[in-house]
């Protein structure tokens, strides 16, 4: 057994997770089995232990609108036309390593949010860090910024370092100058390094129009389209056939 004042220095050094775990073996099981051994299982509890916790926080601090979801539990998939392979393949997350976007476009209610959260949900038990925003709170953010010292550059500096960022409603209003400005910005930094997602009701050659279809659309655009995966979410309101039933 481990003395209490060398338990007590464990956990001053923050491995208290350790020590709880050398203390639930059950000493029936664990009687003549070597020191190292008892160790090994204690170490393995404790990482667990840890993993487990680290998961649950980067869970909490995503912001997820559905913090359910499950990419796992997806409603008529073949009815909405989605690939199941293509959703298996996102479900891995090697997507976030390869730097690669994905959108999830289709009709209001066929399920986009849902399909962001998820996707947002596995990456954060991938441990990846991740964020879900809507367009209207992103731009809220971006403005709040200008009143800071230094405000923008945290900004941008904050919502470029995530490894999946999730935007939802992106496009549903047109941007005003301003914010395609930090559009142009934040996907610059994000382009080929981290990976995002973007859920609209607008399809591709609705964008350019949209981002009020000069220069500047033209970059954003050219961040966006050429390391990307496409989800069609389909017409299908899942949101009502819900309610109905």
């Amino acid at each position: 057994m481990i003395d209490t004042d060398t338990k007590h220095k464990l956990r001053e050094m923050g491995v208290g997770a350790l020590v709880d775990s050398f203390e639930q073996q059950d000493g029936a099981l664990t009687i003549g089995m070597p020191f190292e051994e008892r160790l090994k299982i204690a170490v393995d509890d404790a990482h667990a232990s840890y993993t487990g916790q680290k998961i649950t926080g980067l869970i909490r601090r995503a912001g997820l609108r559905y913090p359910d979801a499950e990419l796992r539990r997806l409603d008529l998939i073949e009815e909405r036309g989605i690939d199941r392979g293509v959703i298996a393949n996102l479900a891995t997350c090697a997507f976030i390593t390869r730097c690669e976007n994905v959108v999830f476009q289709g009709f209001t209610g066929s399920g986009k949010t849902y399909l962001g959260s998820a996707l947002a949900k596995a990456a954060c038990q991938h441990r990846f860090r991740a964020l879900y925003i809507r367009m209207p709170d992103l731009e809220e953010a971006w403005l709040a910024a200008f009143d800071k010292l230094g405000g923008k550059e945290m900004f941008l500096r904050k919502y470029a370092a995530y490894h999946l960022l999730v935007i939802d409603e992106w496009l549903l209003d047109e941007p005003g100058d301003a914010l395609r400005g930090m559009l142009l910005e934040l996907l610059e930094r994000r382009y080929d390094a981290v990976s995002t997602v973007f859920c609209t009701q607008y399809t591709k050659k609705d964008w350019h129009q949209r981002l009020c279809g000069d220069v500047r659309a033209d970059a954003i655009m050219d961040r966006i389209v050429h390391r990307t995966i496409w989800v069609e979410t389909g017409d299908a309101n899942i949101r009502e056939q819900a309610t109905r039933q």
